[in-house]
């Protein structure tokens, strides 16, 4: 990525290489995307937003499981920004698909008090999970400890998370309630907003699924409702 930015002429160590390197693809591939059986979705800002509705407009197109590619896209986001809690709020999203059904993701945040960026790449070629170790890279720097739930060896955490959501959501707002954590805690009793936890509650015990990547997708389930989980 970082070479292909180059070569259209990019500073190869400028946040904006994705901004403008997928913003050229997208411009370039679309055109002609039934000729190349490439279509690039998404992109920054507001665009990001209109992910779901170009997907699928491809599935229409292409007789892809438009639905599932929605899904795959909104686990993506939801995994690099709220089960990978690292400083960076993800503002770039772009979802490249072949007519095959293969797929690429790139990705980026930003954080605001550094100034920096951090951008997230995803391929669904042998991805075996959306939530243990699913990244082809992560490029940035480390700037130190995170909250990193995809992490091979966060999947028992994954686990006790999964099964507090499908406990009697009553009886854990109860229990929650009583908790005086520590000064010192990660999390803190103010962090802690029992109403929207316990709203996320009602709905993770209603779910079919015992899947964590099913709970991510929760509406109301951002960042801060997961640290507190």
């Amino acid at each position: 990525f970082q070479s292909l930015g180059c070569v259209l002429g990019m500073d190869w160590h400028s946040s904006g290489i994705t901004t403008s390197v997928m913003g050229a693809l997208k411009t370039a591939i679309n055109p002609r995307a039934k000729e190349l059986g490439i279509y690039v979705c998404g992109g920054r800002g507001k665009h990001s937003r209109k992910t779901p509705e170009e997907l699928l407009r491809v599935g229409d197109r292409t007789g892809l499981d438009g639905d599932s590619l929605v899904k795959s896209s909104r686990l993506v986001a939801k995994v690099d920004n709220t089960a990978i809690q690292d400083g960076f709020q993800i503002y770039l999203h772009s979802f490249i698909v072949s007519d095959e059904g293969d797929w690429s993701v790139v990705q980026q945040g930003m954080n605001g008090d550094s100034g920096y960026a951090r951008r997230y790449h995803w391929s669904s070629t042998d991805l075996e999970s959306y939530v243990n170790a699913p990244h082809k890279f992560i490029y940035g720097r480390n700037q130190g400890e995170i909250l990193n739930l995809t992490d091979s060896s966060a999947s028992d955490t994954r686990n006790k998370i999964v099964s507090i959501g499908q406990e009697n959501p009553i009886k854990m707002i109860s229990e929650i309630s009583k908790i005086r954590l520590p000064a010192h805690h990660d999390v803190r009793q103010k962090d802690v907003d029992l109403k929207r936890l316990g709203a996320v509650l009602a709905v993770s015990h209603e779910l079919p699924s015992d899947k964590f990547e099913d709970l991510l997708l929760i509406q109301g389930l951002g960042p801060r409702t997961l640290q507190s989980l």
